[in-house]
């Protein structure tokens, strides 16, 4: 079935670039830049806030084109409300900009405290966090995965050889032996940092120790540190040292700050200290069984709710209110379901959190993660599965490490060590630029592993307590692409999951272009920027909806 489909497709989209010339000039369809002096990149501070949304052919910004399908292709036009799972941090759903954009569970009774849909979860009014326990207790940080693998596996292949090992052992056992590498080296780097960190705040409490003779009240000035005279060498190294940190504005609270993220980092990141986020939420991370752990506590505390908060603002933040952002689209309702805290996402909680979503209804679900390590892969590939059975399309990020995405495998996706793909619903989103260098010097990339690239650099969005920022990482990429699959099922809802991947995927402009392709390396090589995705374009969410129409007339 699936195959007849795909082949219908193949065939619609062909016989559309044929009839192409015929369509008006207002729907016009053009897919190549092939002069890449024709973009600008010195935008204005208007063209900042929304560079996004514009048209490469019409505004010179290497954009979406989605202003242009709002006034062209959906003005007065029906569209109906689908559901989108965010599986994030935390949101702000009290934002300005996202009041009112949040799924209801039509079938639960909110603080009732019963299961009354008999879905396993109590509660679940706007859906479902997976980082808590029923006493209302969340995780704030969590595990690296390397620390979950070397943890789960140490005792299985400490000392041991891939020939030890047969089938989808040898693959956990390859995973392993990175993880191992990533996790001693990650280990060592944050131990010295946290050595590093503590004692330069023992020296700053020294240092005002010595210095409170002279400052009692502790209004350090320069002029009052140069007017002290003293023999003591120790005396006036901190008189040195003290006019080094009101140079640079430096007080103690940025020596607390950094010695505490480095004693997160080594103690509960990398587990030194023997920290589980599992002992807190209650649950066994190694079975699937025992589903329904957890809380309704969709928003999270101030620390734990930024990302998610900016994720959903580039999906769906009012494009009406005026008041800081636009989303890709308002024709859908939010579902959120927490899963990630500072540190690495538990593949337990991601399979369920699709289940989740699949089974209440999301037409489109978002994931504006990456991982570098699965324990549970298996887990999070069958839940995927499951979702393109169930006619859902899914968005992922490719990650923000500069890195080949064929070569450094990451998870979610949907290959195993670039075998061809178990499903036809997930798309995996890279970031692109503005600049005339089109892709993000800090996206992963990939020929086999990267599907397509969306705007992801200098993306204006909301962040807690009604504020707006700029925002970097192909984890804002990400919603753009979900917000595009959003559109195509709330216009054309007869059109399947597969049939949207593909005309995202098809309908994209390319730039057939040199690009520098992402690296840490100050020298960067110069490829085909078709090179560096399955598609080698970017998205395009006219052209995307130009195609839909098309294709969904002749279903």
């Amino acid at each position: 079935m699936i195959k007849s489909r795909i082949t219908k497709l193949f065939f619609l989209l062909f016989s559309f670039i044929i009839i192409g010339c015929t369509i008006s000039k207002s729907n016009e369809t053009k897919y190549v830049v092939d002069n890449i002096e024709n973009v600008k990149d010195d935008l204005t501070k208007q063209e900042k806030y929304n560079w996004q949304y514009k048209d490469v052919f019409e505004d010179s910004i290497a954009g979406i084109s989605l202003n242009k399908a709002y006034r062209e292709l959906l003005i007065n036009k029906h569209c109906d409300t689908i559901i989108v799972a965010v599986l994030d941090t935390g949101i702000d759903i009290n934002h300005i900009d996202l009041k009112n954009i949040f799924w209801k569970n039509s079938n639960e009774i909110g603080d009732n405290n019963l299961d009354d849909d008999n879905n396993g979860y109590v509660d679940d009014v706007h859906g479902w966090n997976f980082l808590g326990n029923e006493k209302g207790i969340n995780v704030q940080v969590s595990n690296y995965e390397s620390t979950r693998f070397v943890r789960l596996y140490d005792t299985l292949f400490k000392n041991k050889s891939i020939q030890d090992f047969k089938g989808k052992d040898t693959l956990k056992f390859k995973q392993y032996k990175k993880a191992l590498k990533d996790y001693e080296s990650k280990y060592e780097k944050a131990k010295k940092a946290l050595e590093k960190y503590a004692f330069a705040l023992k020296q700053y409490d020294k240092m005002i120790a010595s210095l409170r003779p002279y400052f009692p009240n502790k209004n350090f000035t320069i002029e009052k540190l140069n007017a002290i005279s003293v023999d003591d060498d120790s005396l006036k190294y901190f008189i040195e040292q003290m006019k080094l940190c009101i140079t640079n504005e430096l007080k103690r609270n940025f020596f607390e700050d950094k010695e505490k993220w480095a004693r997160v980092r080594f103690e509960q990141h990398l587990g030194a200290s023997g920290y589980n986020e599992s002992s807190i939420i209650g649950d066994n991370p190694n079975t699937l069984s025992d589903k329904g752990y957890g809380n309704n506590d969709v928003e999270g505390d101030s620390l734990t709710r930024y990302h998610g908060t900016q994720v959903t603002g580039v999906l769906a933040g009012n494009r009406i209110n005026n008041q800081g952002i636009k989303g890709v689209t308002n024709c859908i309702k939010i579902m959120p379901l927490r899963i990630a805290a500072l540190g690495s996402e538990r593949d337990k909680d991601i399979a369920l959190a699709i289940y989740y979503a699949v089974d209440n209804g999301a037409k489109v679900i978002n994931m504006s993660f990456r991982n570098d390590f699965s324990i549970h892969r298996e887990w999070v590939d069958e839940a995927i599965k499951y979702a393109a059975s169930k006619d859902v399309v899914i968005a992922v990020a490719a990650g923000n490490e500069s890195l080949d995405s064929d070569i450094y495998f990451n998870y979610p996706n949907d290959q195993i060590e670039n075998g061809s793909n178990f499903v036809n619903n997930l798309i995996v989103v890279g970031a692109s630029s503005y600049t005339k260098n089109i892709i993000s010097d800090f996206s992963n990339y990939g020929k086999n592993n990267v599907d397509i690239f969306a705007p992801g650099e200098n993306i204006h969005t909301t962040t807690p307590n009604n504020k707006h920022l700029f925002i970097d990482g192909t984890s804002i990429a990400t919603p753009i692409v979900s917000g595009i699959a959003a559109l195509i099922r709330s216009y054309y809802p007869n059109l399947n999951a597969a049939e949207v991947k593909e005309i995202i995927m098809e309908s994209g402009v390319s730039y057939d272009i040199m690009v520098k392709k992402p690296s840490t390396n100050e020298e960067k090589e110069l490829v085909p920027f078709s090179s560096l995705s399955k598609s080698g374009k970017i998205v395009n969410a006219y052209n995307a909806l130009l195609l839909a129409e098309q294709i969904s007339k002749k279903k």
